[in-house]
């Protein structure tokens, strides 16, 4: 967990903190290329399944765990200096996307993308978890899961996996994939013969 420091305060209507991270990133790094080749080798193939058919209710997002900030609060928090409200919403700060590199100041820009989409994992093995285990998977800030990025973007990426979509910042992409391979390992979650491919490939030029 991130340690935060409050350097201001004012108004308990207005802003009341600032904090700042003590190195800006965008996620949590993931483990390194070869490393991940490694992992991507662990990994079981299969057959995506949809039986029971997901339902997203069934991943709580966003939850309280730091203070009185949510999930959603906290990573906005822990990537850059932002300003934040009594009630931990982003009063003001700087974020870039790092998947395409577009920069902005409004927090409701913003869209906090699951790497590992939520309906991949349930296809991949959470159907089967606990609602605790799923909980935990959705809020996850400790692997590289969670990134702050252009909101259209990530309405484009929607449940696509690698094979079906890439991040189009192409200095970005090894990271991308790094992290992905990592949360999938952590969690002991399936490939799909097609993603294993797009990554096995995305890994090599890495």
């Amino acid at each position: 967990m991130v340690s935060f420091k409050a350097l201001a305060a004012f108004s308990a209507l207005s802003v009341v903190a600032v904090f700042a991270a003590p190195v800006p990133r965008a996620l949590p790094t993931p483990v390194s290329a070869s490393t991940a080749r490694t992992y991507l080798n662990e990994l079981t193939i299969a057959a995506e399944s949809n039986s029971p058919a997901y339902d997203r209710d069934l991943f709580h997002t966003w939850i309280t765990i730091e203070g009185t900030c949510n999930t959603r609060e906290s990573h906005l928090k822990a990537i850059t200096r932002i300003t934040v409200n009594s009630d931990c919403t982003a009063a003001s700060g700087r974020w870039v996307s790092p998947y395409d590199n577009v920069a902005t100041t409004l927090a409701s820009d913003l869209d906090i993308d699951h790497v590992v989409p939520l309906k991949e994992a349930w296809v991949s093995g959470a159907r089967s978890w606990t609602s605790a285990q799923r909980e935990a998977f959705a809020n996850d800030v400790t692997r590289p899961q969670l990134a702050a990025v252009t909101d259209n973007l990530n309405q484009s990426k929607g449940d696509k996996d690698p094979a079906e979509w890439m991040v189009p910042l192409s200095s970005f992409v090894c990271t991308y994939v790094r992290a992905w391979v990592t949360v999938k390992h952590f969690y002991s979650l399936t490939v799909d013969q097609a993603e294993y491919n797009a990554l096995s490939s995305y890994l090599a030029d890495c």
